[in-house]
């Protein structure tokens, strides 16, 4: 697997997440790294980083793992926990490990932290594997 090309395509084939600002930095085995600058458009009305921005960079995250092996994934299941809140200008950093690979359903875990490291959330993602390889 060309996982720089998985890369690239995952982040050129995403128009939410680039609309987000979020980014695939880094694909392997059954693991992902995906990145989200906080800007001024993504607070909420108290002034810090929508629940969405954390839920959606962990998603991406994980369906990048997910990825990994080569073939199209929908989520079927989510839990996230919101910890701490990031502050605008920060650098969160999700990154999403494989805990149970399957022939149809997939299980992964997510952290994101911050600019200093402060764990910000965590979570949990099932994926059901689809028929469909992923054209590189």
């Amino acid at each position: 697997m060309d996982y720089k090309k998985l890369r690239d395509t995952r982040n050129s084939s995403n128009p939410f997440a680039q609309r987000l600002g979020i980014f695939v930095e880094e694909i392997g085995p059954g693991y992902a790294r995906a990145v989200k600058d906080i800007t001024a458009e993504d607070a909420n009305p108290v002034g810090v980083a929508h629940g969405g921005c954390y839920f959606s960079l962990a998603d991406t995250a994980c369906g990048s793992a997910m990825a990994s092996h080569g073939y199209y994934a929908v989520t079927v299941n989510a839990s996230y926990n919101f910890l701490r809140s990031a502050k605008l200008g920060d650098h969160l950093v999700a990154e999403a490990r494989e805990t149970k690979p399957g022939r149809t359903l997939c299980f992964y875990e997510v952290e994101i932290r911050d600019q200093a490291g402060t764990l910000l959330g965590n979570g949990s993602f099932t994926f059901y594997k689809l028929d469909r390889e992923i054209p590189l």
